[in-house]
């Protein structure tokens, strides 16, 4: 081991105390470091490398749905967001400033991107020949939280995807809500292995200047909510605020219907606190920058042929971005200790016992139990390895969310269940006034999503008999 370095290990169990855990995971990761400014933080090569293959998973799904990627600018004159009320009232707490010195005006720096893009929207579309029109960026934006924030989970600046799409109708327009609602699903599943639950946002959670949102929700260990990815029919208000139209083939002039949807970062805190464990971070095969480490077993007699099938293997797996930690002054325990904290699904072992035998050694981070595989056979046996992983890191994710929905009938049995960590789902009449008192009640639960039902029940906080079900959580 190298003269004064130790082992990484977290503090603290996950069960004991996720908070700290979390953190504690985050920094000796190497996913995140905090920044000089409260409220931001420095996102590490580890998981810069997981938002990048989130992006190039993203982008496919964004060409198969015919969407081009643009860029637009940071700062946003303040007179944008006056022009749609209750657009600029929702962002009003978290918007940040800059002074304009030549113009005089305000300039927000970007919160989300509607109304700067709008703008734009206004003077290229003519003619319905120009629709659909959909585009994507991948920025940063900026919200000024004054709650207390938590690496990727919620901090003031973050990386996002926004798609902004403009149709001639609003059959076309829900259609394309619908659609990215279900792609981010999808992909939550399939590349990060995280099961969420997909609905339509309450009137008092849709976002603002919306007409409908829809949502996925996952539950984290500790009972609480995240909102990973919306999706919204922004109606024609937007349109009607920046003059957006069309001229049809009726020859007459009509405004258009507008959606937009995203995710952020705040993926990759969901991977870190669904999949960890107490010796670190998990990270799901697919989505993982590296999925394998090699690990050489180093003696003197035998270092030069062992190092010698290491970097051949190195070479033969490229397909898995192997690391080779040939890392002289460290043991091989401190080496299996630092890439369990990190994550990278499987260790394969090379030693002197099993150059002799033709073999190696593979380890899977997400059980720890070990196997011996032929030289010949590894790279088959580490490819279904990597699939029977993943498959299985969602289905355990699963398992938890399933058991941990729960129904309430009173506003006493919702606040016990929430004590609970569990999603509780009850019956409520949907407007704001009727949510706020709930959300009173339960010191700020909020719906995570509603659901109308065919079967009538009895409004916990009126009632009334309704067929809308609140599905009710604590939240990040």
């Amino acid at each position: 081991m190298k003269p004064g370095s130790e082992p990484k290990g977290i503090k603290v169990k996950k069960s004991q105390d996720l908070s700290e855990w979390y953190t504690d995971v985050l920094v000796k990761a190497e996913l995140a470091d905090y920044a000089p400014i409260r409220g931001f933080m420095v996102i590490r090569p580890h998981a810069y490398s997981l938002w990048e293959n989130i992006q190039s998973y993203f982008n496919e799904i964004l060409k198969k749905r015919g969407v081009k990627n643009a860029y637009f600018p940071f700062l946003i004159p303040d007179s944008f967001f006056k022009k749609e009320a209750e657009h600029a009232k929702g962002f009003a707490p978290e918007l940040a400033y800059v002074q304009d010195a030549e113009e005089g005006e305000k300039l927000a720096l970007r919160p989300t991107s509607e109304t700067i893009i709008y703008d734009s929207y206004s003077k290229w579309i003519r003619s319905h020949r120009d629709l659909p029109m959909k585009l994507n960026q991948w920025c940063n934006v900026i919200r000024w939280e004054v709650k207390q924030t938590k690496p990727f989970l919620r901090t003031r600046e973050f990386l996002w995807q926004e798609g902004h799409c403009v149709f001639a109708s609003e059959e076309e327009a829900d259609e394309d809500m619908r659609t990215m609602i279900l792609e981010y699903q999808a992909m939550a599943r399939e590349l990060l292995a995280l099961p969420t639950l997909v609905g339509r946002k309450s009137k008092a959670e849709t976002f603002p200047g919306a007409l409908r949102t829809m949502t996925i929700e996952a539950l984290m260990p500790d009972g609480k909510a995240l909102q990973c990815g919306t999706s919204h029919n922004l109606g024609q208000g937007f349109a009607k605020s920046f003059n957006i139209s069309y001229k049809g083939e009726d020859e007459k002039d009509h405004y258009t219907w507008q959606t937009s949807w995203g995710f952020s970062t705040r993926l990759i805190g969901a991977i870190a606190m669904i999949h960890g464990d107490d010796k670190g971070l998990v990270l799901p095969p697919r989505v993982a920058g590296n999925k394998i480490v090699i690990v050489p077993i180093l003696f003197e007699d035998t270092e030069e042929k062992v190092m010698k099938k290491a970097k051949e293997l190195h070479t033969r797996l490229a397909s898995c971005n192997p690391i080779l930690d040939d890392r002289p002054d460290y043991s091989a325990g401190w080496k299996f200790n630092e890439w369990e904290l990190k994550g990278i699904p499987i260790r394969v072992e090379i030693g002197p016992k099993d150059l002799e035998k033709k073999q190696v050694t593979l380890v899977r981070r997400d059980t720890g139990k070990k196997e011996s595989v032929s030289e010949k056979d590894v790279g088959k046996r580490i490819a279904k390895l990597l699939d029977e992983i993943q498959q299985e890191l969602y289905e355990k994710a699963e398992k938890f969310l399933k058991s941990h929905i729960d129904s309430a009938s009173s506003i006493k049995e919702l606040k016990e269940k929430l004590q609970e960590k569990k999603i509780v789902k009850v019956y409520m009449t949907e407007t704001p006034e009727v949510e706020e008192k709930i959300k009173a009640a339960t010191n700020g639960a909020t719906s995570r999503l509603i659901e109308v039902v065919g079967k009538e029940g009895t409004c916990i906080e009126t009632g009334k008999k309704v067929k809308t079900i609140a599905y009710f959580a604590k939240a990040y």
